[in-house]
């Protein structure tokens, strides 16, 4: 079978699901200060959100492989699809009842169906093309993933958060239910559509051992410190923002700021895309990724002029976005290199938001999504790499290791009720989590026996 058929309508439709899983995703970073406020929770408390959402993919992902195999991968989408369709439907009887419980288990029903997306769609990425080139494509996805991240925060913040002191969960209802709407007809839609089949030979699973792959079993871990990171910092944005004496934003446009977050990681996605595809020409992918900032800037900056907001936010966000771009040119277009530089470029940007304040402790924080661009597909490609067969298990326990995402932000919660700490010096973290992903890049990613 030829899975290069079809090649550009495959891989058209599959990027749809990563904008889809992308947007419902942020939108817990509104949540959590939505939720938290409207029933008067502690930080740990408000991080439940993410516990249960990102525990979902912890507790699903080998029922989701099991799906797979079952159904097909076109059948695991649409599984997938109109679950989450449902979840979103539970938030509206959870916003009647006014029971926080009953929110969680929605977020865990949502996040069951994206996990089946994330099994499926992901090794689907990889696959449909040349192997050199899959970090390039998984890096492009990933950027329609971050279009999802930063559509939401402006999406929700606009719709959902409230600058009153009595704040009211029934500002979820319309959201969720068109959200839960548009994904069930998605859902129908994949039901038609006539998709490449991936094969693998299930004979051959009996004889794994996930001990003979260190680039697998160190790559779960990274998986885990990234996502826990990524999150940890996106859900108490928000809270530091507001709550920060030398930033002290409003609850809206504090929740707008994460769209820059989650647009920074967008910008560096598509910049990746270029960085690691198969032309030779380092020149010029030099001028072809100088393009992807310029076009961010001057998008923000028309939008800021539009609506008379300060234009000084579109040149703090170009002043992260060259150094993103200079960070690129130093890892040399090399997936491991790039992830380990990455990961260095994050400490020392939490380090300087902990230790600093306005405007400067602002963007430091905010710049970190363009470093946290490229991790997840250069994490996911260095950690099935050589696997073959042995793939669709890689992905699971890759997938798995997402419930990173659940974790370390509680614990981040955790760090931040302890009296004297508070949620400047709680990104401590995220940033202990990021030292590992530096080790992994220097040298976890190599199987054993390899070379260099």
């Amino acid at each position: 079978m030829s899975l290069r058929k079809n090649f550009s309508f495959t891989f058209t439709a599959l990027i749809t699901l990563f904008f889809l899983w992308g947007l419902l995703t942020s939108l817990n970073d509104i949540l959590v200060p939505h939720l938290k406020a409207a029933f008067a929770l502690k930080h740990w408390q408000a991080q439940l959100i993410q516990f249960f959402f990102f525990g979902a993919y912890f507790l699903m992902s080998i029922p989701a492989g099991y799906i797979i195999r079952r159904t097909g991968y076109k059948g695991g989408i649409v599984i997938g699809l109109v679950l989450m369709g449902l979840g979103c439907f539970i938030f509206y009887p959870a916003s009647i009842v006014k029971v926080y419980g009953v929110f969680l288990l929605a977020l865990f029903v949502l996040a069951s169906g994206i996990t089946i997306l994330q099994v499926a769609a992901n090794p689907y990425v990889a696959v449909i093309g040349p192997e050199e080139t899959a970090a390039s494509r998984l890096n492009l996805a990933q950027g329609f993933n971050s279009l999802g991240h930063t559509i939401a925060p402006l999406f929700g913040s606009w719709l959902i958060l409230q600058n009153t002191e009595i704040v009211d969960v029934a500002t979820v209802q319309g959201p969720y239910i068109f959200l839960a709407i548009a994904l069930i007809a998605i859902g129908a839609v994949f039901y038609f559509l006539k998709l490449p089949v991936i094969e693998y030979e299930e004979a051959a699973r009996a004889g794994f051992n996930l001990w003979k792959y260190p680039q697998l079993y160190l790559g779960a871990i990274a998986i885990f410190c990234y996502v826990g990171a990524e999150i940890a910092i996106g859900s108490f944005l928000v809270e530091y923002f507001k709550s920060e004496p030398s930033i002290l934003l409003d609850v809206k446009t504090a929740g707008s700021y994460v769209a820059y977050y989650w647009g920074g990681a967008m910008v560096g996605r598509f910049m990746g895309a270029i960085a690691l595809g198969s032309s030779e020409k380092t020149g010029r992918k030099a001028l072809e990724m100088l393009a992807i900032p310029a076009i961010a800037f001057a998008v923000v900056f028309a939008v800021a002029s539009a609506r008379g907001l300060p234009t000084a936010m579109a040149f703090g966000f170009l002043a992260m976005m060259l150094l993103n771009y200079f960070a690129f040119l130093l890892g040399k277009n090399t997936p491991p290199a790039i992830l380990a530089l990455f990961a260095g470029f994050n400490i020392l940007l939490l380090l300087i938001t902990m230790f600093t304040g306005g405007k400067t402790a602002l963007w430091s924080v905010l710049g970190i999504g363009l470093f946290n661009s490229i991790m997840w597909s250069n994490i996911f490609t260095l950690a099935i790499a050589r696997l073959k067969q042995y793939t669709s298990i890689g992905s699971s326990l890759l997938v798995m290791m997402i419930v990173g995402g659940a974790v370390i932000p509680l614990l981040q919660g955790f760090v931040a009720d302890l009296p004297g700490v508070g949620v400047k010096l709680s990104f401590i973290v995220p940033m202990i989590a990021y030292g590992y992903l530096v080790f992994y890049g220097l040298r976890g990613y190599r199987p054993v026996g390899a070379e260099g």
